[in-house]
């Protein structure tokens, strides 16, 4: 009975990003598709913390490919 069980391993890539505004209040974030959000948080698509700070230029970024066991 052995490999009775297999594994399924899938790679995702994720984006930490730092963003900013005039002020300097910065901003932390996780996504998987860094072009989508970026523009999101540019256009105010949601309530919240950077649509109340006007977070709106891309400062730092760091890509990270993570493995998935499923």
């Amino acid at each position: 009975m052995k490999n009775l069980f297999k594994w399924y391993v899938m790679y995702k890539n994720y984006y930490v990003y730092i963003m900013t505004n005039k002020s300097k209040t910065l901003y932390v974030g996780v996504t998987n598709d860094l072009q989508r959000r970026v523009h999101e948080h540019k256009i105010k698509t949601f309530e919240g913390f950077t649509k109340k700070y006007n977070i709106n230029k891309l400062v730092i970024l760091k890509k990270k490919i993570i493995l998935v066991r499923q």
